[in-house]
């Protein structure tokens, strides 16, 4: 994987983003994404709402540093808060990581945002990555470091 070595974020780290669950409540449903894996829901989703693209984001752990709750929290409430300032479509979601070396983040999926403001999102939230979702329905992770 080519990005991987142009990237400042250890191999290791973007395995684990690679490997982890990325899941989205959407109504009384959940969906849970996988990097690489088109998605049946998101398709379905991107017809019946007229969308073509969506982020999935967090706040939580800037630069993967562990930060106590209360700092996490208050920083996805921000950026829930600045996700509003682009779509009206967000939900919450989780992601979680299946070797459980890391806790559980509580994140958002917002639909009709698309790549270049995602990007300026994650890093203004000093996140070293996002997952982003084009009108294929296939989740990727998009490094930002």
């Amino acid at each position: 994987m080519p990005y991987i070595e142009r990237s400042k974020i250890p191999t290791e780290l973007i395995s684990h983003y690679l490997s982890a669950n990325y899941q989205v409540m959407i109504g009384s449903d959940i969906t849970t994404l996988s990097i690489n894996h088109p998605s049946k829901s998101l398709s379905q989703l991107f017809t019946t709402s007229g969308q073509q693209c969506a982020v999935f984001i967090t706040a939580f752990n800037p630069l993967s540093q562990q930060k106590d709750l209360n700092e996490n929290l208050i920083n996805n409430e921000h950026l829930q808060l600045t996700l509003k300032q682009h779509t009206h479509q967000i939900f919450e979601g989780i992601s979680t990581d299946p070797s459980e070396q890391w806790k559980t983040e509580e994140s958002f999926f917002a639909l009709e945002i698309n790549l270049k403001i995602s990007k300026i999102l994650g890093t203004q939230f000093n996140q070293n990555a996002i997952v982003w979702i084009g009108s294929d329905a296939t989740p990727r992770l998009i490094l930002l470091r």
